[in-house]
């Protein structure tokens, strides 16, 4: 089980410190992997004071070496500072600030070569679910990562319907569970049988702690990436922990 937590453009010196001080006292379930992913300029802050049980990821890197590029920061320079993560694709990377498939891939093979790990995003639009495209739209994006990706143990893939990302919709459990069983049919016929059964497919769009354990419960919902909640301490711990909801299904 994974858990991710996006925290986005939020947070300040002094309520990241708080959130933190809320993560470390936190009680967590041993079999969940769980990783927060804070603003670039405060990744030193919490590495520094965040307890070794969290994986710290950043939302974003460039798409190769650094050098002359103003504004970006490298998967080197990630690694430098002791970040094992990054988050690509997201939503509002793609549809915000542009960045298309084939960029995105690339990014994903680049990091990975450097040895961060990759949370890699995909998912529709409201209008492309109501055309019926949702499974056009994700196994297009997601050849866009199998294309740059030769080893896929360092890669963890999120749904997130962007039409539920911060809405307060969330797709439902047998919505997401549909698409996810999906992407996994789709490594197993373009990637392989292996990656399929072992790569983890975690669902994001609004999830809190009311609902996680609904979601958890279906077969192919391997944890959550997160946005607003996981800026609660005690609701992100709750979403960690829902973890057992899946044992209990098993």
């Amino acid at each position: 089980f994974f858990v991710g937590g996006n925290w986005k453009c939020n947070g300040t010196k002094e309520s990241i410190s708080k959130l933190v001080s809320d993560l470390n006292a936190a009680t967590l379930e041993s079999d969940v992997d769980v990783v927060v992913a804070p603003p670039f300029i405060y990744i030193d802050q919490v590495k520094s004071s965040l307890t070794d049980r969290i994986e710290v990821s950043a939302q974003n890197t460039w798409i190769g070496k650094g050098g002359a590029f103003t504004g970006e920061i490298s998967a080197e320079q990630l690694v430098d500072i002791g970040c094992q993560w990054v988050i690509l694709g997201h939503s509002e990377r793609r549809h915000v600030i542009g960045e298309d498939d084939q960029f995105i891939g690339k990014k994903a093979a680049y990091a990975l070569s450097q040895n961060l790990k990759v949370m890699a995003c995909i998912g529709e639009l409201l209008e492309e679910r109501e055309a019926g495209k949702t499974f056009d739209v994700c196994f297009k994006q997601m050849k866009a990562f199998a294309d740059n990706i030769t080893d896929w143990k360092n890669v963890v893939i999120a749904y997130e319907p962007v039409w539920a990302i911060g809405t307060g919709k969330v797709a439902s459990p047998e919505q997401a569970q549909e698409v996810h069983a999906a992407v996994r049919d789709w490594l197993k016929t373009n990637v392989s049988a292996d990656v399929a059964s072992t790569v983890r497919i975690i669902y994001g769009g609004s999830v809190n702690a009311a609902n996680c354990a609904e979601l958890a419960k279906k077969e192919d919902i391997d944890g959550f990436l997160v946005g607003g909640a996981s800026l609660k301490g005690p609701d992100f711990a709750t979403i960690c922990n829902s973890v057992t909801s899946k044992k209990v299904t098993a």
